[in-house]
């Protein structure tokens, strides 16, 4: 299999007009990501509408590797909606539920929030309202931060095969 694909890598060197254009095939594939990406960012009103759970704080609710995705344009929430925050300084996105909701004299909203599995809780600005879940699929993000070797593995991978691959 790698054999045939180093073959076709030789062909299309060789004809640079199939070169340019599958270069561009990739490219497009690439830039489609990024506006369906910006494109959610857009309508949930959220700067990251897709998560996953990184930690077992919301156990059981929430496993560990479950992906869930974020809506900001809520106007309000409310106590037991589970929502996402970031902590400043960290990169990483936390889920916690709401426990108390405190609504300050000058219109600002503060939110009490803490982990269905922790024994501690957070106040922080959230990025969004969990709409939505699916099961164990973020597992695949959990090991290609474990082990960023096969990040770079699988997205060579990909590559090659859009590069290599033949249409029609």
């Amino acid at each position: 299999m790698i054999d045939k694909q180093i073959l076709e890598l030789k062909k299309l060197w060789a004809n640079k007009r199939q070169l340019t254009f599958q270069l561009l095939n990739l490219a497009m594939i690439v830039f489609s990501a990024l506006m369906i990406w910006k494109g959610l960012m857009f309508t949930t009103k959220s700067e990251s509408p897709v998560v996953v759970v990184l930690s077992g704080s919301m156990e059981p609710a929430f496993q560990r590797g479950d992906i869930l995705f974020l809506n900001n344009s809520v106007e309000k929430v409310f106590v037991g909606d589970v929502v996402v925050f970031k902590i400043k300084d960290r990169d990483i996105p936390i889920v916690h539920r709401i426990l108390k909701v405190h609504e300050k004299e000058d219109g600002r909203v503060e939110l009490l929030t803490k982990g269905d599995n922790n024994r501690v809780d957070d106040r922080e600005d959230i990025l969004g309202k969990a709409v939505g879940t699916l099961r164990y699929v973020g597992m695949v993000t959990i090991a290609l931060n474990d082990y960023p070797v096969l990040k770079y593995v699988l997205v060579g991978m990909m590559g090659l095969f859009v590069l290599t691959s033949k249409e029609g």
